[in-house]
């Protein structure tokens, strides 16, 4: 049984419109990405969230950026036991055949992701403890963030501090990784962790030696 669908017409009207504008105004440019393959100059991994749109963000063309996005835009620690991890498999695809030179963990403000694992960590959300939930297993990776902010003023100020701090979760699994690793120590990659403000448009960064998120 063939259970794929037609597109609804706005998404064809949007891509007939986009074919006769932006594709033929840059027709070479396309082809020539077509021909010689991507040379992204940068990873970015993001949050599934439609609010977050990283391209937009730092005004990045088609071939700058190898984008991979999950739930809460997280990464796993590094645990090749032979299961389907995408995440795992687009960092190493970035790293070791792309050789992309940075790589970007960009968490975001209200996110959903977020505030699932709270609510999991905190006894109210059951339905996530469930071993068949795959947000809920997901979300376990999160757990150290739960248990690092607790007692961080009201719930809001700890949702947004557990949203910055799921980013430096993502980094230290990064750094899991034997060939991260070995990429960042050899000075051939650099990891950046970001916090995007959806409502204001900031981003932040967090700073090492000040050890905190500042703004860009």
């Amino acid at each position: 049984m063939h259970n794929a669908r037609p597109l609804p017409q706005y998404l064809v009207q949007r891509y007939h419109g986009w074919k006769a504008t932006i594709h033929a105004e840059n027709k070479a440019w396309y082809r020539r990405l077509a021909e010689e393959g991507q040379r992204p100059r940068a990873m970015v991994i993001s949050c599934c969230d439609s609010r977050v749109h990283v391209t937009s963000i730092f005004g990045a063309d088609e071939g700058e950026f190898f984008i991979h996005r999950n739930i809460a835009g997280l990464v796993p620690p590094y645990a090749p036991d032979g299961g389907n991890h995408g995440t795992s498999a687009a960092v190493e695809y970035a790293v070791t055949v792309l050789k992309v030179a940075n790589l970007l963990v960009v968490g975001h403000s209200k996110c959903g992701g977020v505030r699932g694992c709270h609510d999991m960590c905190a006894g109210l959300a059951p339905q996530l403890e469930e071993k068949t939930s795959f947000i809920g297993r997901w979300m376990d990776i999160l757990r150290p963030s739960y248990e690092r902010t607790q007692g961080i003023g009201d719930e809001d100020v700890r949702l947004e501090a557990m949203e910055k701090d799921a980013v430096l979760v993502s980094i230290e699994n990064l750094m899991t990784f034997p060939f991260v690793r070995s990429a960042v120590e050899a000075e051939d990659l650099a990891l950046h962790a970001l916090w995007n403000d959806i409502g204001e448009g900031n981003v932040e960064y967090f700073d090492p030696e000040k050890g905190q998120f500042l703004a860009v």
